[in-house]
């Protein structure tokens, strides 16, 4: 194989597959999604910003998720779209290592920020006459801060042990770039790397679901000492929450164990299907699962929409 060096600029090479053959579909399918992940995202964001009757903490926390899917979904499908278009198969480093960051922040920051809003839960139902103290404005940016800050850290540091690596390939077997992809390519030792990442990956996939789990355990000890009524309310604001959370996890732990123990086991389109839905996904499901489940939400989307038709109606 041939040997990169650092001290020359090289590029790495993605792989598509047979999308190469239906570029022009696939760039068009792209495109409609960032479409429907910004509409999505935003009306939720705007609707949250714009009315002071939402900007409580459990909105504030549904926002943030928001913009995080906003981010995420930024780094990789104009990327793609670009790449499908033009017919371009190759990154560079640097671009490469840029999506790494930008992606794995992402990841991180949407399972820190379901812990959050599992603690917010467990606060909101189990302390109700203490929440507004506890979650107060500067105890919500603070929470907000510290998650992405966790996920930024332990991201950096990862990509610090990556970088300094020796690549003795350049081929990636995904549409886009992670940490793994480019750690394979290494030829040197990545015993240090394995079990960083290793390290990582139990944080989010472990650390975070168990304390998601012990907040909704706790609530579900109160719920069942409570009136029916009580049990109903809470139940309707946790649905939401519980099926934005097993679908995310769900959805990484496969990704994280088929490219670590099986990259080639599994077809091509179903890697990609994969790949591209954990990314894909969350920004689409989240804002429709907030946006249509709670009723709040929901009617401020409404009103927003019908203001903005009753301008451009005026204009004309």
């Amino acid at each position: 194989m041939q040997n990169f060096s650092y001290s020359h600029p090289y590029t790495l090479h993605l792989s598509f597959g047979e999308m190469t053959y239906t570029r022009y579909i696939y760039s068009v399918i792209v495109l409609s999604v960032y479409m429907m992940i910004i509409l999505f995202n935003c009306s939720v964001i705007a609707s949250v910003v714009l009315n002071k009757s939402l900007q409580e903490p459990m909105y504030i926390f549904i926002s943030v998720l928001c913009i995080n899917g906003l981010y995420g979904s930024s780094s990789f499908f104009p990327s793609l779209f670009v790449d499908l278009f033009f017919k371009i198969d190759d990154i560079s480093y640097i671009g490469c290592v840029t999506q790494v960051f930008c992606i794995h922040t992402y990841l991180g920051c949407e399972m820190t920020i379901l812990t959050v809003m599992a603690y917010d839960r467990y606060v909101c139902i189990c302390n109700p006459l203490r929440y507004n103290n506890i979650m107060s404005f500067t105890s919500v940016a603070k929470l907000v801060v510290l998650a992405w800050m966790y996920t930024i850290v332990l991201v950096s540091i990862h990509i610090v042990l990556t970088i300094r690596l020796t690549l003795c390939d350049r081929i990636i077997l995904k549409i886009y770039c992670d940490n793994w992809s480019i750690v394979r390519l290494s030829c040197d030792d990545t015993t240090i790397n394995n079990g960083f990442g290793l390290f990582i990956a139990s944080t989010f996939i472990v650390l975070m679901p168990i304390l998601i789990i012990c907040s909704y355990i706790r609530i579900l000890k109160v719920c069942i000492r409570s009136s029916k009524d009580f049990r109903a309310k809470a139940l309707q604001t946790c649905t939401p929450h519980l099926i934005t959370i097993t679908n995310y996890a769900s959805n990484l732990l496969f990704e994280l164990l088929m490219y670590r123990f099986i990259p080639t086991e599994f077809p091509f389109e179903l890697r990609m299907v994969m790949s591209v839905q954990l990314l894909a996904g969350p920004p689409i499901i989240n804002p429709l699962i907030y946006g249509l489940k709670m009723k709040e939400i929901r009617i401020r989307i409404v009103q927003l929409y019908h203001i903005q038709s009753i301008k451009v109606n005026n204009n004309m």
